[in-house]
């Protein structure tokens, strides 16, 4: 599934905007949401945990944004990896993985944008079978939190992002996204 999106109008305008909307430096913040397959196969509903340790910075949206438009999403994957941990996200199930970059605007409304972007774990069969899956090495999720601390989203697991001029692209390996609902944001305890 492909998503073409105008950059200035959704939410990834936050990761590859030009800056109209300001950084909110936040504190660490903790959210969780019902996570729903919207894949048609029926693999159900389940619960995302996602911290956010610290908020990646201007200069960091800025270093994200140019490496891809200049050098492609393969040198965007390094540049993430290389990024500090912004957070991690685990299910109830899993250990939890990494978030490298998590970045929030206000928006409109009184309430935030948030875009978080990681890369996602290789299993050893997709790396040793050259599965077409390593095409798809990211994982970005999408928020939109009211000002109540509530909210929506989305959750592309194994995507890759490319950039046309104004445009990003991201295509999804699987045929949907994950919808996220129910989602609540907490501030982490100091």
């Amino acid at each position: 599934m492909y998503i073409r999106i105008p950059l200035g109008i959704a939410v990834v305008a936050a990761l590859l905007g030009t800056g109209i909307l300001a950084q909110t430096h936040g504190q660490p913040e903790d959210f969780t949401a019902i996570a729903i397959a919207n894949d048609n196969l029926g693999s159900g509903v389940g619960t995302v945990s996602i911290s956010v340790d610290r908020w990646s910075t201007e200069s960091e949206r800025t270093t994200f944004v140019t490496t891809l438009r200049e050098k492609g999403p393969r040198a965007m994957l390094d540049a993430l990896q290389d990024m500090r941990r912004a957070g991690f996200i685990r299910t109830p199930d899993s250990l939890g993985h990494p978030l490298h970059f998590a970045y929030q605007t206000p928006a409109e409304d009184g309430g935030r944008r948030i875009v978080i972007a990681t890369d996602r774990p290789i299993a050893f069969w997709e790396h040793w079978s050259g599965s077409r899956t390593m095409e798809y090495p990211f994982t970005v999720i999408q928020m939109r939190i009211g000002r109540d601390g509530r909210g929506t989203g989305t959750l592309s697991e194994a995507t890759r992002i490319l950039a046309y001029g104004d445009i990003i692209e991201l295509e999804n390996f699987s045929s949907a996204p994950i919808l996220l609902k129910e989602i609540r944001a907490e501030m982490q305890d100091e």
